[in-house]
């Protein structure tokens, strides 16, 4: 018998299923990026984000001092311990670049020129040579080293110059281009769901259709106005491009909450003596809170992570970057191989965007399914 009370349908299943799956996919990357942002750069490149609570085994490379040299018979010899504080433990060595690890810790190793090379585990060696040796010969050796977490990363990317910079500049950014879609937005909604004129219809099928309008195809053209009118590359451009892009989504989220909410509490308003602005200002924007809140989250993550809008419409000297064009141009240009310098810049920019979505996120839902539902 289907459909008996107390019993779970299938699909319900599946629906369940299938969250927990996107969250682990959206999870694992996350917490790896988090734990190679607290690693070395060496062990990140050694082993995977998984491995990091284990030993890492590394290749290294030391010179044996030549100054150190005593004489055996025909022979001359430089004895030392490849690790500076003698502490440690060799598995492999080797005498060459090409084979760093070609013999085992405790063996010796016969090298070219009747030369030859012996490495304990504990780090001392013995490295012997017929002929006068003039120069620091080299040292190569695989050893364990215990994992290594600290806050390094961070203090780099801290010390950074013009960070601090980068992040009020981000601030100053993404708070506006925030606000401004929102104030015009609300208006805009509330004509098109409460207000009867000519041509509302079409209006609405009109940002409907600026939806599904990629924002790449305006970009040149209204860099080029922005030119003509005098605010081209500057924070007024970036904040009236940023408008412009989000306004479509603003007002069709905003207008379908609109339209869900009770008539007959507009209609006894305005029988009251209530005039369109006070409708609007004292019931229904109080009223369309979730709403707003959830376009509040789209518009701030939107453009507190763009790198493309940033570079095209701010100016291109460092005082004037956010902190994706600085993690871009700066720390992805100097550090492009240090993954944990990346790891833990790329944390530090989305730590005010968590803080916000986890602080609305219980608004988002309802206003996304506002008009689903009559």
């Amino acid at each position: 018998m289907d459909n008996i009370a107390g019993t779970k349908p299938a699909l319900t299943w599946v629906v369940h299923i299938s969250v927990v799956l996107l969250v682990v996919l959206w999870l694992i990357p996350t917490v790896g990026l988090l734990v190679s942002s607290f690693r070395d750069r060496d062990q990140i490149s050694a082993t995977g984000w998984w491995l990091s609570p284990f030993p890492v085994e590394q290749n290294y490379q030391v010179k044996a001092p030549a100054g150190d040299v005593t004489v055996d018979g025909d022979r001359n010899v430089i004895e030392g311990n490849v690790f500076g504080d003698g502490k440690g433990t060799v598995s492999r060595f080797g005498g060459k670049r090409a084979a760093p690890t070609e013999f085992k810790a405790g063996d010796t190793a016969q090298l070219s020129k009747d030369r030859t090379l012996s490495v304990q585990r504990d780090g001392s060696y013995v490295y012997t040579s017929p002929a006068a040796i003039k120069r620091d010969p080299s040292i190569y050796f695989a050893a364990e080293s215990p994992p290594d977490f600290s806050l390094d990363n961070y203090r780099t990317i801290m010390a950074s110059d013009n960070m601090d910079r980068a992040f009020i500049n981000t601030l100053t950014v993404t708070i506006p281009a925030t606000i401004i879609p929102i104030l015009i937005a609300a208006f805009a909604a509330y004509a098109l769901a409460w207000m009867d004129f000519r041509g509302r219809g079409f209006l609405i099928a009109l940002v409907v259709g600026l939806l599904v309008v990629p924002l790449q195809l305006a970009l040149v053209p209204l860099l080029t106005l922005h030119n003509k009118v005098g605010i081209g590359q500057s924070f007024l451009g970036i904040w009236m491009a940023h408008t412009g892009f989000g306004l479509p989504l603003a007002i069709y989220l905003l207008r379908n909450y609109m339209v869900g909410l009770p008539r007959d509490i507009i209609e006894s308003a305005k029988v009251d003596g209530a005039t369109d602005f006070q409708v609007f200002t004292k019931i229904v924007l109080p009223l369309s809170f979730p709403a707003l809140a959830s376009f509040a989250i789209f518009q701030f993550l939107w453009t507190w992570n763009d790198l493309l809008v940033a570079k095209v419409f701010l100016p291109s000297n460092s005082e004037s970057w956010v902190m994706t064009v600085k993690i871009a141009d700066d720390l992805l240009g100097s550090k492009g191989g240090d993954w944990g310098i990346l790891a833990a810049a790329a944390f530090i920019s989305i730590a005010v965007p968590l803080i916000v979505f986890f602080t609305m996120q219980r608004y988002l839902v309802r206003g996304l399914l506002a008009g689903s539902v009559k």
